[in-house]
Order: structure tokens, then C-alpha cells, then sequence
């Protein structure tokens, strides 16, 4: 069974994907990754797996809209064809319900292959539940699929409730999951971050304005309101909203708390999470949201908005806090939280590496390699 030919089709092959994919790999060395984009390997993964980029990556906006995904169409080469035929594999996994995924669904009495559809999780943004065409052509993806996988529960109803997948054949496993050896950091950080004012607040993200800054912005506008002065938050990344906030931050008196460090290579932000105390992703709408289990992984406690998919995995009250994404009050509440009781910082961490120690790469290998051998067992 371990000398199948299995092919990922995966429009990014991002950071991300890359640690499980390469434990499933140890499994099945005769794998191959297909994609659109691919920004190298992350540290420590290097040569660990079969890459081939086919054609280039493009989206086409419908309708822009940043504070949601947005109604867009992802161009991807119909080159992959060929490269299918030529490989010839078993079994193929392929992300979501794009191009890529319809012309493996159409190739399968070719191939005779199996297909598995990966999604990655649910939000409106992409689940387009008010569109009766999306659903239409999704649920006769689902139909003609062999299996599918999915991060989150939200994803599992989604393709259950709304897609008609049969419930045997939908797998629920967190495969997007970081590995420390990624994480490193090297220790030297672009900024000197040791006369900061404790406990020292995080966000990684872009500066747009699905990913919630001016959230947690205006949180720490309610907490200077209330006399709240001690801490810092640091900002990693950039984007087209970074002059308005930095504008916020002047207005609200935050320019003090607030630093902005711009965009970071992902071989360096573990040095960042590291150095920080808390990590908060106030995001809007998130499919998954890996950020979240990487300050996890790396034992930080995590105030994390319902719109991501990984907030499944956070425990209330225990490695962190979930909050809406619509409540500014509520999100400065939680941040008092850690204010008033700094004790909580090093408890509830210790709890998030708990939770991480049970959602591995090996773990998603091996549930991966399952549905593999179901799908081929008919």
C-alpha cells in the first residue's frame, strides 16, 4: 500500500501545509505536490517533499470586499492535465473546489484514481451558502469525490449540512498544523524588544481589514479609557490599512504601546512569539488560521476572535479566550484579564502546549494515510 502514487494538488503550497505533508510523505514516498505557488520550504523541511509548480497563480476579483474573503474566481493552469496523465497516481488529494479539483474529478475514469477532496474550513466568505449555483456544482463535487477531509467541525457540517456528503465519508482532522522546527527564530529580532513595557500583546497578521486590527485597536482604546497604560502590543505585518491604524494609534494616544514592526520572514516570527506574552487573533473571518496554534505550539496563551476555524482548539478559560469579532469591549475585557492576573500568562501557556501535543504532523499523517487506504479499499 506504501508504494501508491498520490498526488496534492494544492493552488499555494504555503508554510502551512508543508509539515504534515511531509510526514505523509515518510509514508508514501512516491508522492508528488503540484501547485500554483510556492514560496520555498520552511526551515528544517527542506528537500523533504516533491514539489512542482504548474503554470502561475492568479484571482480574479468579483467583487472586492477586505473584510471578507470576497467573491473571487483563483485562475489555475489547465496544464495540470498533463502532468496527471504523465503521473498516472492512485490517489489524488486536491484542495477546496477549484479548477483543479474539477478536472481531477473529471479525469478519475481515466486515471482510476480515487479523489479526496480537502477542505480547509468553514466561513461565509467561502462556504457561499446563499448561492444556489455554488452549492449546486459543490454538491455534485462531493458526489462524484471518494472522500473529503476537513480542519474543523465548522468545515465537517459544512460538507455534511450543506453539501450532502455522507457522513462516513467525511474526516475530521487538523492537518494544517505547524511544527516547532519551523519556528525557530534565530534570536536576533529586527527590533530590541527588551525594554518594553510586560506583558507584551501580539498580532501577526496583514494589515487588511478582515484580519481585525482596528479591533484590537480600539480595545486598547477602551483600556487607556480605563487607565490602563502598562503593557505593549507589537504589529508584524503590513498591508494597505497600516497608515490609517498608525492615524488611530495618534488620535487614541497609543503611539507608546503600540510598535509597529512590519512584514517578517516566517523563519524569524518565532523569535517574535517567543518574546511575547500574549498572542491575539482578532480576526474577522478565517478559514483556519494556523498563526494561532504556532503561538500554541510555542506555549503562549491566545485571545482568539469565532471567525477563525482554529478557535475550535482553543479552551475557554484555560489555554486563552474566544471572543467575537464585533466586540471591542469584550475583547479589552479579556486583555484586562491578563493585566489584572500575569500569573495567568505561564498557566493558561503551559495549558495551549497541552492542547498542541495532541495535533501533530505525524497525527495528520497517519489520519491522512487512513483515509488513503479507505478510499483505496473502496
Amino acid at each position: 500500500m506504501n508504494n501508491l502514487r498520490v498526488a496534492w494538488l494544492l493552488p499555494v503550497a504555503w508554510f502551512y501545509w508543508q509539515p504534515s505533508l511531509s510526514e505523509f510523505t515518510r509514508l508514501f514516498p512516491d508522492t508528488t505536490v503540484f501547485t500554483s505557488l510556492f514560496p520555498g520550504f520552511a526551515k528544517g523541511l527542506e528537500g523533504t517533499l516533491r514539489v512542482e509548480v504548474v503554470g502561475k497563480f492568479r484571482v480574479i476579483e468579483i467583487n472586492r470586499d477586505e473584510s471578507s474573503y470576497g467573491d473571487n474566481f483563483t485562475y489555475l493552469s489547465p496544464r495540470i492535465i498533463g502532468h496527471l496523465l504523465k503521473l498516472r497516481p492512485q490517489v489524488i488529494f486536491s484542495s477546496s473546489f477549484g479548477v483543479w479539483t474539477v478536472l481531477a474529478l473529471l479525469l478519475k475514469p481515466i486515471l482510476w484514481s480515487r479523489v479526496i477532496i480537502a477542505y480547509e474550513g468553514s466561513s461565509p466568505g467561502v462556504d457561499y451558502c446563499n448561492s444556489a449555483l455554488r452549492l449546486f456544482v459543490r454538491r455534485l463535487m462531493v458526489w462524484m469525490a471518494d472522500a473529503c477531509i476537513t480542519n474543523s467541525q465548522a468545515g465537517k457540517a459544512y460538507l455534511i449540512d450543506y453539501l450532502n456528503a455522507r457522513p462516513a465519508r467525511v474526516f475530521l482532522q487538523p492537518y494544517e498544523i505547524p511544527d516547532e522546527k519551523t519556528l525557530p527564530g534565530s534570536g536576533l529580532i529586527a527590533k530590541d524588544l527588551s525594554g518594553l513595557q510586560h506583558p507584551i500583546f501580539l498580532f501577526v497578521g496583514h494589515l487588511i481589514p478582515r484580519k481585525g486590527l482596528p479591533l484590537l485597536l480600539q480595545a486598547c482604546a477602551t483600556l487607556q479609557a480605563r487607565g490602563y497604560t502598562h503593557y505593549t502590543l507589537l504589529v508584524v505585518g503590513d498591508g494597505s490599512q497600516q497608515e490609517e491604524l498608525k492615524m488611530f494609534c495618534q488620535k487614541y494616544d497609543l503611539s507608546d504601546r503600540v510598535q509597529w514592526l512590519g512584514h517578517i520572514s516566517y523563519d524569524q516570527i518565532g523569535s517574535y512569539f517567543k518574546n511575547s506574552d500574549v498572542f491575539v487573533f482578532p480576526t474577522m473571518e478565517d478559514t483556519w488560521g494556523v498563526v494561532t496554534l504556532e503561538a500554541m505550539l510555542l506555549g503562549k496563551p491566545v485571545l482568539c476572535s469565532k471567525g477563525a476555524g482554529t478557535s475550535e482548539l482553543v479552551a475557554h478559560g484555560e489555554s486563552g479566550y474566544v471572543f467575537p469579532p464585533d466586540s471591542a469591549n469584550e475583547l479589552a475585557d479579556l486583555m484586562q484579564k491578563f493585566l489584572d492576573h500575569p500569573e495567568l500568562i505561564q498557566i493558561m501557556g503551559e495549558r495551549s502546549k497541552q492542547i498542541m501535543a495532541q495535533y501533530t504532523p505525524q497525527a495528520a499523517a497517519e489520519c491522512l494515510a487512513e483515509v488513503t487506504k479507505l478510499v483505496m479499499a473502496g
